[in-house]
């Protein structure tokens, strides 16, 4: 949650007309629990979210996750209906396996360091052709994994995804 990466993207968002919800996995900062490999994480994002459905029931949703939490977002996205498009930043591409993505239908926005080492642009754009449509990826200028000097512009760009009418928000559930 005190993620500079996180943050930035939150308030993007937010001021983008989004309600926002950041929390800690299991076992990070002063969470309770220990990691548990990506499932237990994923039981988190999803009590997080039904926690949001529960408190917002008449807004769409959209999941976005940084690094590790964009792998739980695209799993619990794409296994789960209802979301209205799933924000990937800093996917680690480099290291994971395309899996259900080859599949899954739900809008998906990939945004990446052009310079991530986990996701470089070379292993990434061979990830991204496997991926299943609806789909884009956006590169950011930046130095790192952790867009160290480019997080302006990785809060644009999340500003600009947010507010392009063509990214799907979604009904509201009825």
């Amino acid at each position: 949650m005190h993620n500079k990466v996180v943050y930035r993207t939150a308030r993007a968002l937010r001021n983008s007309g989004y309600a926002v919800l950041r929390f800690n996995f299991r076992g990070v900062g002063k969470s309770g629990g220990e990691h548990a490999g990506g499932s237990g994480e994923i039981e988190d994002a999803r009590a997080a979210l039904a926690w949001l459905r529960r408190r917002y029931p008449d807004l769409p949703h959209t999941l976005a996750g940084f690094s590790f939490g964009s792998r739980v977002i695209l799993s619990l996205g794409c296994a789960e209906t209802g979301a209205a498009c799933l924000i990937a930043l800093g996917f680690p591409a480099k290291i994971e396996e395309v899996g259900l993505l080859a599949r899954c239908t739900v809008p998906k926005i990939f945004i990446q360091s052009d310079h991530d080492e986990y996701g470089p642009p070379a292993e990434t754009e061979i990830f991204y052709a496997q991926v299943a449509e609806p789909k884009r990826l956006v590169w950011v200028e930046a130095d790192d994994h952790f867009f160290t000097g480019g997080l302006d512009r990785l809060e644009k760009a999340v500003e600009q995804i947010a507010q392009d009418p063509t990214v799907p928000r979604g009904p509201a559930p009825g």
